[in-house]
């Protein structure tokens, strides 16, 4: 397993694993989470997406943003082949270690509140949750928001 950062020429790669994550959902919502959605050229450029491989093939991508006080993780994604083994955790961990080395103290993510299976997720992990509001892009939706402390331990 490596974890990279995402080149130019990996934006297919990044779109194609996005939808393939995301498409349980999109069928579940009647229309594709945000992610599906987004533009990440711009992320790419800005070194926000890592790709996370298996035996030389894509698996997992984290999209983390660096604010001033906090990390945003944009995006988790797991190639559905490679789910249920680890690699969403490692991409967490890659995250909580990036928040550390930019000497941040604390991890943020919001989610959609029917991704339930993903909020207990990252509750075992180790995150919270903040609050709840409408997501303000697809009315009727609400997005749960959830935080973690860099120095909280996390799961196995």
């Amino acid at each position: 397993m490596t974890l990279r950062r995402a080149l130019a020429d990996d934006l297919q790669t990044v779109v194609s694993l996005t939808e393939a994550a995301y498409a349980p959902y999109t069928e579940l919502f009647g229309a594709p989470p945000i992610p599906v959605t987004e533009d990440y050229a711009p992320r790419i450029d800005r070194g926000e997406v890592r790709l996370l491989e298996s035996g030389g093939k894509p698996a997992g991508l984290l999209v983390l943003e660096r604010h001033r006080d906090h990390s945003m993780i944009f995006s988790v994604a797991v190639a559905p082949v490679f789910q249920g083994k680890g690699f969403g955790i490692a991409l967490l961990r890659f995250a909580d270690e990036q928040t550390r080395h930019w000497c941040l103290p604390e991890v943020r993510l919001y989610t959609n509140a029917r991704m339930e299976r993903n909020i207990a997720l990252y509750a075992a992990y180790g995150f919270h949750e903040t609050g709840r509001r409408p997501n303000p892009y697809r009315p009727g939706w609400t997005l749960v928001d959830m935080a973690k402390s860099t120095e909280t331990s996390a799961i196995a």
